[in-house]
């Protein structure tokens, strides 16, 4: 049995890995650590966990990378950065669920998150941990950069289009909505419910965080520069995110020869479905799941494809792929813990 540590865990993303984890069959909870609670245990905290665990929730400086054999690092963005390579100097392998190590450039990294860096050298080990992409690098790995909520679904939705000739990189039209728990927990106004509630509101338009993560992406995938114009959504639901992307052909195509591509691009994937010509995504079938769902369409009068690409922003979104990422980094099955549907209604 695995050995796992999760630092953050009272907030979405680490409830949600203790919650994931309590019953996977290849591990055991070594530590939980919280700022706010420690000293609590986490079932007081949290009573959903009342009979699963009993653990005391801990100080980050009390624990170690001796302590474990995998850590995530469930921590705000800018905070993970200083903490990595002294976790890194004991056994443990590090999956971290903030930005701070998914950017390759310590210049972007800088630009979007107005921080120095603290440990650029480590940039270039860190691993992007999206597993339909970066499977064999992830797997001898030590230290992976859990992506965000929205470059998931973008990704996902374009993976299988970016390397082909016959569609037009210059035009990328990215609309994305998310539930409100992709703010993570910490209050604020703008996720009170009187704001939030029977509301949709854009925020950050051309200026999200998330864009020169998607923008890496997919420019290595293009194996050119990739520009997306990205636009997020706020919806009156607590999980869930759907995104729709545009991008134009080169070539006249049928619906069912999209989807077909789509589907042997994706058929080895065990999270990702594709859905059949006429089916779009849908967030009620992927909550509380790790799976991504794609539809596709042809506006042949536009001669544009059009993606939809679903995903539980707080699973398949961070936790579930953080847990997908540590099942490839032990060399276990990749769906353990994971192979169960969404809940609906």
């Amino acid at each position: 049995m695995a050995k796992i540590g999760i630092a953050g865990a009272s907030g979405y993303t680490g409830l949600e890995l203790l919650r994931l984890l309590i019953n996977h069959p290849e591990t055991e909870i070594a530590f939980l650590t919280s700022e706010t609670y420690q000293g609590q245990l986490a079932s007081e905290v949290f009573p959903s966990l009342s009979g699963f665990t009993d653990i005391k929730l801990a100080p980050l400086e009390s624990v170690s990378g001796n302590d474990c054999d995998i850590i995530f690092l469930a921590l705000p963005h800018t905070t993970s950065m200083g903490k990595v390579p002294g976790f890194l100097e004991g056994r443990a392998k590090v999956i971290d669920l903030s930005a701070d190590y998914r950017l390759k450039d310590p210049s972007a990294f800088e630009e979007w998150y107005a921080v120095k860096h603290q440990h650029p050298e480590l940039l270039n080990e860190a691993v992007y941990g999206l597993p339909e992409i970066h499977r064999d690098a992830i797997k001898s790995a030590r230290l992976v950069a859990n992506p965000g909520c929205y470059p998931t679904s973008i990704t996902l939705a374009l993976a299988p289009l970016i390397t082909e000739n016959w569609v037009d990189l210059s035009c990328i039209v990215a609309d994305a909505k998310s539930g409100v728990s992709g703010a993570g927990r910490k209050a604020s106004l703008g996720t009170q419910f009187s704001e939030v509630n029977e509301s949709v509101s854009a925020y950050n338009i051309a200026v999200h965080r998330h864009t020169p993560e998607i923008e890496q992406e997919l420019s290595a995938l293009a194996n050119t520069e990739v520009r997306v114009s990205f636009s997020p959504h706020l919806m009156p639901m607590t999980r869930g995110m759907l995104s729709t992307v545009y991008i134009n052909l080169k070539q006249d195509m049928s619906v069912e020869d999209l989807a077909g591509h789509f589907q042997k691009f994706y058929q080895d994937e065990p999270f990702v479905r594709i859905l059949p010509p006429g089916k779009y995504a849908n967030t009620h079938f992927t909550v509380s799941s790790n799976f991504c769902d794609i539809g596709v369409q042809v506006d042949r009068r536009n001669q544009r494809a059009i993606i939809t690409s679903a995903i539980d922003n707080l699973i398949k979104g961070a936790s579930g792929q953080a847990i997908q990422n540590m099942n490839l980094m032990l060399g276990v099955s990749e769906t353990s813990g994971l192979n169960f549907p969404g809940i609906f209604p």
